[in-house]
């Protein structure tokens, strides 16, 4: 029976290209998009649920997207859609070093805590008959581009966390990647990712989910 992964996220697991206009949106195809890659490197045995939401937080209700952009609704949304699952990645964070929020990097980690809280919890484990999370930390942003206004202060925000969420996988019983270890975010717009980008992201992930 295929084990199925669940990869929960932002718009860099939706797969949006770097914005060249804060009018124009586009997507990678599926084979593109680094869950794509991580399927193509799992193998035949390994089903994929993409949940990528452009915008979304691991906390933080925003006032010009919308309230649903808070991924702790969100998450107990698609963990009771799909299933069941095997693993799940989660790699959000980097809407919430956006300057409207005024994070500091313990808030962005402390968002994250819930969000495993809810994975990890026995409602969602019983639910799935138990599952294992791997919690991808993003790549620092850098303040470049069309969008960098929303951003301002957000790489020193960003670079702070790492090492929290390191430490917060430990706690938790999940596994971890630091994708800022083996990508770079576009100098296109200091937020989203290359395609070659995605696809160094996707192999590290299988790499990692095998460790599991």
């Amino acid at each position: 029976m295929p084990q199925t992964l669940l990869c929960f996220g932002d718009s860099n697991t939706h797969g949006t290209l770097p914005i060249t206009s804060s009018t124009v949106r586009a997507r990678y195809n599926a084979s593109t998009r680094w869950p794509g890659v991580a399927l193509a490197h799992l193998g035949p045995d390994w089903d994929l649920v993409e949940e990528g939401l452009p915008g979304r937080t691991a906390q933080f209700e925003d006032p010009v997207m919308g309230a649903f952009m808070d991924g702790r609704p969100g998450l107990r949304i698609a963990l009771q859609s799909h299933g069941p699952i095997d693993v799940m990645t989660l790699m959000l964070g980097t809407n919430d070093v956006k300057t409207r929020f005024g994070a500091t990097a313990r808030t962005v980690t402390a968002g994250i805590a819930g969000l495993l809280d809810i994975a990890l919890g026995d409602e969602m484990q019983a639910r799935h008959g138990g599952f294992k999370v791997l919690l991808i930390c993003p790549p620092p942003v850098k303040e470049v581009g069309p969008i960098a206004r929303e951003f301002f202060g957000g790489r020193d925000v960003s670079l702070g966390l790492p090492v929290l969420f390191s430490e917060l996988a430990a706690a938790r019983g999940a596994g971890f990647l630091d994708a800022g270890q083996v990508i770079e975010v576009s100098e296109q717009d200091g937020v989203h990712y290359e395609a070659d980008a995605h696809a160094e992201l996707g192999k590290a992930v299988a790499e990692a989910l095998a460790t599991l």
